[in-house]
């Protein structure tokens, strides 16, 4: 007799009740692996989404040196998050590769919490692992864990107080942190209908994915791949899913 065949994590519906995100990551392309898709059903609905760069992905190519491979990376993202409605993205410029979780990465990321008053931000996986034993990047992870601190002290005008010049004031507006990629993700949301939008914005990582030397690599197949797993838990097609951190008490 066969062994059945475990049943795929049920998730629940990514909240939509908000107008407006913040998507901070530490490179151009980060977001295109699973959640642009979501971005571009979200821009449908007339939603704001910010895209903010901590770095620039200047050492990703091995064959391009990095004062060449930074502009070249950062035009592919801003063709990359036109193609799902984005028309804002945000470069910090910090140094790719050499990230540190610290005040910091805060600090920078605090600013930018103040400045676009977002009322969710996002980033991708920030967990060790992308499940199993395959190691996330030190980037992500610093990233992350600096994202969900410094949600709060955008809210505490006595943390980074030296921002808070020329009419710039705290926001404690966040309602949530959304990780995309969780391996412990407990929600999603439906793509199918911005598939194909995802792909598109994956695509536009012309020079990052020909420098992965990956041949025969297809966009569109290892995008279903990613998201008919989220969609099974949603019993849709295509899926984002979302690790979820409420922030507030109760």
């Amino acid at each position: 007799m066969s062994a059945e065949r475990p049943a795929p994590p049920s998730f629940e519906p990514l909240p939509e009740d908000w107008q407006s995100a913040l998507f901070v990551v530490a490179h151009p392309d980060d977001i295109e692996y699973g959640a642009a898709a979501a971005v571009a059903r979200w821009t449908g609905q007339g939603k704001k989404v910010v895209y903010c760069m901590v770095t620039s992905g200047e050492a990703g190519i091995d064959g391009i040196h990095p004062d060449e491979c930074g502009p070249l990376r950062e035009a592919e993202e801003i063709a990359s998050a036109a193609a799902v409605g984005v028309d804002e993205v945000l470069f910090l410029r910090l140094p790719d590769g050499v990230l540190e979780y610290g005040v910091e990465l805060r600090r920078a990321l605090a600013k930018v919490v103040r400045e676009q008053r977002p009322d969710v931000a996002l980033t991708i996986n920030f967990r060790e692992t992308f499940g199993g034993t395959n190691l996330n990047q030190a980037d992500h992870i610093a990233v992350g864990r600096a994202l969900l601190d410094a949600v709060r002290d955008a809210g505490n005008r006595w943390v980074f107080p030296e921002q808070l010049t020329d009419g710039l004031e705290p926001w404690g507006g966040v309602k949530a942190v959304w990780a995309g990629g969780s391996p412990q993700a407990t929600h999603a949301v439906d793509v199918t209908e911005t598939f194909a939008a995802g792909v598109a914005s994956l695509k536009e990582h012309r020079a990052y994915i020909e420098g992965l030397g990956w041949e025969g690599w297809d966009p569109e197949e290892f995008l279903d791949g990613i998201l008919r797993g989220g969609g099974q838990g949603l019993g849709v097609t295509h899926a984002s899913t979302f690790e979820v951190f409420p922030l507030g008490w109760g």
